[in-house]
């Protein structure tokens, strides 16, 4: 198996929009990105989540890592405030601005998963585009 990667941190004063521009231009590079848009704008919308919770409620900045391992995008992002965070069970009302990112991970991604570490916490989520027949992979397991 081959892998590939790539790592950025993204600063809390504009990295949300930089982060999605960023993650694009390398999802760009790998060989199911033109046939496969709807994995493509996945991965970007968990991206710009991400970066988001990590500079709204941990107030930080944002590592980002993407890996490619031939069969399974990894978008792994870290902060530094630890805790685990769960998909929001209740809706949020509908005039309310945040509550809907770790919701909207769970629903995009064939699995995610957090890992508390020294310095706080990263969310690790994985998406398997379609085969080259239109097929999805047999589900990614992160465990």
């Amino acid at each position: 198996m081959r892998a590939v990667g790539w790592a950025k941190t993204f600063p809390m004063s504009g990295g949300v929009r930089e982060g999605r521009k960023w993650t694009r231009e390398h999802l760009a590079q790998l060989p199911w990105y033109e046939t496969s848009p709807d994995t493509a704008d996945a991965v970007v919308l968990t991206v710009s989540e991400l970066i988001t919770n990590a500079h709204l409620h941990a107030h930080s900045d944002a590592q980002l890592v993407l890996t490619w391992d031939s069969r399974c995008v990894h978008v792994t992002v870290h902060d530094d405030v630890g805790g685990v965070p769960q998909p929001v069970r209740r809706a949020p009302s509908l005039a309310a601005t945040s509550g809907r990112g770790i919701s909207i991970v769970d629903a995009l991604a064939d699995s995610w998963e957090t890992h508390e570490q020294q310095h706080g916490k990263a969310v690790t989520a994985c998406f398997v585009p379609p085969s080259p027949d239109g097929e999805k992979h047999a589900g990614h397991s992160l465990k």
